[in-house]
């Protein structure tokens, strides 16, 4: 089977219930992040990997998502007339070219699991990348580049991991791992996976971050799964049953996560990214500011 990865599911119909009252109207992947959506930062690092397909899978009520990635005609035509090319590159530089885009809908919240099964019609049968834009990581290489160079060596299924504080592991798919010695290539051999394991039961602390590329076999689990912690269909429960049929890896990605679905994880992004910007120097004194006088 080819290793190529040339399609991306984004599942993007969650509510953002962490996040309201202000994504009560605004989809969370909408919020900024400096002066760019979250779900940008996703696409941009999937196509920067060479994925040439994007797949939003969504909900009733999200449409400015979709009105984001369309072409806004009047727009690009005043700021054409008005000479503000930087800013008609940034509106027509969000799609590269060569990149197509496609929408789904998920009609029921019912769990990660399902919103990846409903493109199941869109992937067909090869492998292909799933990105949760919650999960915005700062990288110098994108988090989903390295994993695409691992997984010409290895192939099968593989998952960005990182280690969580051992009383977090009730919020994450957790690691059965092999041998785990900090491999220098970053692999992890994955044994077993457990959704949202209670501390006490959990196999490890090594847990699944919002980035996967899977192979096409994990739609057959799907259709079979039973809803499963939460009530919902996890991708998780689906994954574990391809572990004993095909290679199966976690991966210690080069990078910093930033849960962009917490209030206080998205508060760090946007100062992180904004230190990185070279159009905005003033930021540290600006901080270091606010800091002293709230001292």
């Amino acid at each position: 089977m080819s290793h190529t990865i040339r399609k991306a599911i984004f599942p993007v119909a969650g509510l953002g219930t962490r996040l309201l009252p202000a994504t009560k109207s605004i989809p969370k992947e909408m919020l900024p992040i400096v002066d760019r959506p979250i779900i940008e930062y996703a696409v941009a690092e999937a196509t920067t990997a060479g994925i040439t397909h994007l797949i939003f899978v969504n909900s009733r009520g999200k449409s400015a998502l979709e009105d984001h990635f369309d072409r806004h005609v009047e727009l690009e035509e005043a700021l054409m007339q008005k000479g503000k090319t930087a800013e008609l590159h940034r509106l027509t530089d969000i799609i590269p070219t060569g990149v197509c885009w496609s929408v789904v809908r998920q009609s029921e919240a019912l769990g990660l699991g399902h919103a990846v099964w409903c493109a199941r019609h869109l992937i067909g049968n090869e492998p292909f990348a799933v990105l949760l834009p919650d999960d915005v990581i700062m990288a110098d290489t994108p988090c989903l580049q390295q994993m695409m160079d691992r997984h010409r060596e290895v192939g099968g299924n593989l998952v960005a991991v990182e280690n969580v504080p051992a009383n977090q592991t009730n919020r994450y798919g957790i690691l059965d791992a092999g041998a785990d010695d900090e491999r220098p290539d970053g692999l992890v051999e994955v044994h077993g996976l457990v959704e949202k394991p209670r501390p006490e039961y959990a196999p490890s602390t090594l847990s699944i971050i919002g980035r996967y590329i899977l192979q096409p076999n994990v739609f057959d689990a799907l259709e079979s799964s039973k809803k499963g912690v939460g009530g919902e269909i996890q991708l998780t429960d689906a994954m574990a049953a391809l572990i004993d049929h095909q290679p199966f890896h976690g991966y210690r990605f080069d990078g910093v996560r930033y849960d962009c679905g917490d209030r206080l994880g998205w508060l760090k992004a946007n100062v992180a990214f904004a230190l990185r910007r070279s159009d905005l120097l003033d930021v540290r004194a600006a901080l270091q500011d606010i800091l002293s006088q709230s001292s």
